[in-house]
Formats: structure tokens, C-alpha cells, sequence
């Protein structure tokens, strides 16, 4: 499957305090619990200055892999890709 690209939607993000790893997503009152990280594109060298730096993690959740941006700058973070699966038990 592909990673889908949606409209940023703003979450809040409980993260390892020593490395800042996202642990926890919060959308509304659903908590979803971060299971691995699979990638990091740390952005705090080349950006456009209108957004300003950020970091792009993807993450696994139980439920599916999702593409979540902190932005530097504004200190938010949104989820910018989802992609919809099912974890082999």
C-alpha cells in the first residue's frame, strides 16, 4: 500500500522527553498508542522560510502507519499521510 497524502490535521503528540520520539497520538478523546518509528526527514536545514523547520516522523500504530510533521516554529504537530492497514498478529 501507499502512503495518501490528506489534508494537515492538527493532533497532539505525547513524545519520549529524552529523544522526542512520538509515543502517543491524540486525536480528540482517541489515544492511539505509537508502536515503532520507521522513519525520520529532519527538515532544520533546508525550509521554506514561510513554514519555517520541521521534522517529518513516520510511525506505526496498531491500526496504521501514519506521517506526522512537527513544525518548529509554531511547535505543532498535524498528520500529513495515513496509510490504512492491518497488522500479522
Amino acid at each position: 500500500m501507499a502512503m495518501v497524502r490528506v489534508a494537515p490535521v492538527t493532533v497532539q503528540v505525547r513524545t519520549d522527553w529524552l529523544r522526542g520520539i512520538p509515543r502517543e497520538i491524540q486525536l480528540g478523546q482517541d489515544r492511539v498508542p505509537v508502536l515503532r518509528l520507521v522513519s525520520v526527514r529532519d527538515e532544520r536545514s533546508a525550509y521554506p522560510v514561510i513554514t519555517g523547520p520541521r521534522t517529518l516522523f513516520e510511525v506505526e500504530t496498531p491500526t496504521a502507519r501514519v506521517a506526522l510533521t512537527f513544525q518548529h516554529r509554531s511547535r505543532r504537530w498535524t498528520i500529513d499521510g495515513l496509510d490504512q492497514h492491518t497488522l500479522a498478529a
